[in-house]
């Protein structure tokens, strides 16, 4: 952490956000938005209804159940708000359509968009499913031949290498021009509510001086699934016969998982003990490479973002 950075926090927010293309997204108590700046330098603010607070339904309330439905919510509301604004921030260009080009637009229209996203979704859990399940068990299971390791090792050796993939691929991500500039909105995002929480008018000097690391940070809760997803293999004795077979077994334990580290995370994010600088150490130490420090006009992005999420009476979005 930058020696220039301030954690002066005096109340613990319960706003988290996300970053987009050339935007960030706020999840708010009564409201949330999404700011992004358009190609002619302006900035674009959407806002919609949210129901996070007192009034929300039981499951968005009750411990365990809560984490699952925050989880998968999180994810759907965030992938359409990652594909809105890549539209807005997208530079239109006078380039000649190719002639597969212009027969989709003739045969579908916009209605191809959808298609291509949902497409792009499978896809994508489809690589992670390889990435994070499939590819460290057929690892173990290969070692397994060579060397013989017991259950209870190879689990463990198991987690170990899935968090080494994970890490990896933030590394190799975190290479591309335009992940990096989404990571500058990450840190856009985290600095805004940092400010926001130490109760600082929200201004570019003073988002500026925040930290860029939160504990209530994405990036934290993943690298907490993936730890726990370890001891509740190793408690629950999955099948090392078939490796496709280890991954159906382990598809129900998905959402005792999440249920589990989002309570972690919360508690991690209520409290500033001893016990919870431990637990978010890691995931901060994680940060490092998901976020970095953003320019002015992304922490203005940042902070118009922020703005409409704040409730009239800040009592509702204390912990």
């Amino acid at each position: 952490m930058s020696n220039k950075s301030q954690n002066n926090c005096k109340f613990k927010s319960k706003i988290g956000g996300q970053a987009l293309i050339e935007g960030v997204m706020m999840k708010g108590i009564d409201t949330s938005a999404m700011a992004v700046r358009l190609p002619n330098g302006e900035i674009d603010i959407e806002t919609w209804a949210a129901n996070n607070g007192k009034k929300a339904p039981w499951y968005k309330k009750t411990p365990f159940v809560r984490g699952i439905f925050n989880f998968v919510s999180s994810l759907i509301e965030g992938y359409k708000c990652l594909s809105k604004s890549a539209d807005k921030a997208m530079i239109d260009d006078d380039e000649e359509q190719t002639k597969f080009e212009l027969w989709l637009d003739e045969k579908f229209g916009e209605k191809i968009v959808p298609v291509v996203s949902g497409i792009a979704m499978i896809l994508g859990v489809a690589l992670a499913a390889f990435l994070f399940m499939y590819l460290p068990a057929l690892i173990c299971k290969g070692l397994g031949l060579v060397i013989p390791i017991n259950r209870v090792v190879k689990t463990i050796l198991e987690g170990v290498i899935r968090i080494t993939i994970f890490v990896v691929y933030i590394a190799v991500t975190a290479l591309s021009k335009d992940i990096k500039r989404t990571y500058e909105y990450h840190g856009a995002e985290h600095k805004t509510i940092a400010c926001y929480e130490a109760e600082l008018e929200l201004n570019v000097e003073n988002v500026k001086k925040q930290t860029r690391f939160h504990p209530r940070c994405g990036t934290s809760f993943i690298f907490l699934v993936l730890i726990i997803s370890i001891l509740v293999s190793t408690i629950l004795p999955v099948p090392w016969d078939n490796v496709l077979l280890r991954m159906v077994c382990k598809l129900p334990l998905i959402p005792v998982i999440v249920g589990i580290a989002y309570e972690i995370i919360r508690i991690a994010g209520k409290y500033d003990n001893i016990a919870t600088r431990v637990i978010s150490f890691p995931g901060l130490q994680l940060q490092r490479l998901t976020t970095r420090e953003p320019d002015d006009k992304e922490i203005e992005v940042a902070i118009a973002s922020l703005l409409p999420c704040i409730p009239k009476d800040t009592e509702d979005d204390k912990w």
